[in-house]
């Protein structure tokens, strides 16, 4: 019996909305929970919508594109077992991974805040980004912090 070639590509990602940029769809997908995508679909809008309250000269899907750029590591420490001993080794990260570890970091950043709604955690959250501060950008500046403690290890990585 012969086998059938698996020629299933992979679907393209439509666009946003009211933006219509592909970036804020990964976002959105990223941010759902439990497969609420309108909840979070709105949720995006709303906190997009206080970003251009508060944040008047620049548009908003430009404030939002900044936050997740400013929010990419370069660098990474990745556990290496060498001779018995584990070292934290620095690597590059792949631009994919990058991505969706700044949505990961603004996601986790805005989730952890409590006693407002999560429209306005999440634009802080994406404000501070934008302005290179705030709890994703931390993470990101330690990431590259340990990357740099650890650059004795960098002739690990292979």
């Amino acid at each position: 019996m012969a086998f059938k070639k698996f020629t299933h590509s992979l679907q393209q990602l439509k666009p946003d909305i009211r933006y219509s940029s592909t970036l804020m769809s990964k976002f959105i997908n990223n941010f759902m929970v439990d497969g609420k995508k309108s909840t979070a679909t709105r949720l995006m809008y709303d906190a997009m919508d206080i970003v251009a309250k508060r944040i008047k000269d620049v548009p908003p899907l430009q404030v939002f594109e900044e936050a997740i750029q400013n929010c990419q590591p370069n660098v990474e420490v990745r556990s290496k077992r060498v001779g018995g001993s584990n070292y934290q080794v620095p690597m590059q990260v792949r631009a994919k991974r990058s991505q969706s570890l700044a949505f990961r970091w603004i996601r986790d950043a805005a989730r952890s805040k409590k006693g407002k709604p999560m429209a306005v955690r999440l634009a802080e959250e994406l404000i501070d980004a934008y302005k290179r501060e705030g709890a994703a950008f931390t993470t990101r500046e330690n990431v590259h912090r340990m990357a740099d403690a650890n650059k004795a290890f960098a002739h690990f990585a292979w």
